[in-house]
């Protein structure tokens, strides 16, 4: 039995990883703002908003997946320095403080690593993403500085998504049409679900893919390098 941390686990992308897990059989700790009606006996949450409240001490982690996340898409001219200082928070600093926190555990841990997350835009220039992906391109870095500092024991890894259908993205994807639009957008004509990213997340904290270090996983349907 593997111990896996999932920041954000009660939706989206970190509920698939989440259920996946606990379908495995492995214990599972979620720390997120909501909690989920789950009934396992290898389950254990923590109501904790991850940017104000203190972390829970936890004594037993394999893997580190941290989930939380935000879209902020507006021009460049209509984006307040208080987005910038937002989107970093979340999505950087709230990453930082977890895998500070876990640090000396995840260490201990059997094949330890840490998942994060990224985006698409940060390989392909998007209007109107600048906000986002200042914030993600600090993750990709992070992802290859750690990967380098933890090495040999723990393995750090990156997930960099296109645009995925959760409830984060409802404001984007709120109606067929523009839903076939975006996908028509992608070289393989589909955009993604959360099983699609949370398969991956899976298999970077598994012991198959344990050579696997400072890699950024573009799961985008070919977006950020193909043409077609």
């Amino acid at each position: 039995m593997r111990n896996i941390l999932i920041i954000g686990g009660s939706r989206g992308i970190g509920n698939s990883i989440l259920k996946h897990q606990l379908n495995l059989g492995n214990y599972c700790n979620n720390i997120s703002r909501s909690s989920l009606e789950i009934n396992n006996e290898n389950y254990k949450e923590y109501q904790v908003d991850i940017l104000k409240d203190e972390l829970p001490e936890i004594d037993f982690i394999d893997s580190l997946v941290y989930c939380p996340g935000s879209i902020t898409l507006k021009p460049f001219l209509q984006l307040k320095e208080e987005d910038f200082k937002k989107d970093f928070e979340i999505n950087v600093l709230g990453a930082v403080k977890s895998i500070q926190k876990y640090l000396n555990t995840l260490k201990k841990g059997s094949n330890p690593s840490i998942v994060l997350f990224s985006t698409v835009a940060v390989a392909k220039g998007m209007a109107f993403h600048s906000s986002i992906s200042s914030a993600k391109a600090a993750i990709e870095g992070i992802t290859k500085s750690l990967a380098a500092e933890f090495a040999p024991t723990i393995r750090v890894n990156c997930i960099a998504p296109t645009i995925t259908k959760t409830d984060l993205a409802k404001n984007i994807l709120r109606n067929e049409k523009i839903e076939e639009n975006i996908s028509n957008s992608h070289p393989l004509k589909k955009i993604c679900e959360p099983d699609d990213i949370a398969a991956t997340a899976n298999f970077l904290i598994s012991k198959e893919s344990n050579k696997i270090t400072g890699q950024i996983l573009r799961v985008d349907s070919g977006m950020s390098t193909l043409k077609i």
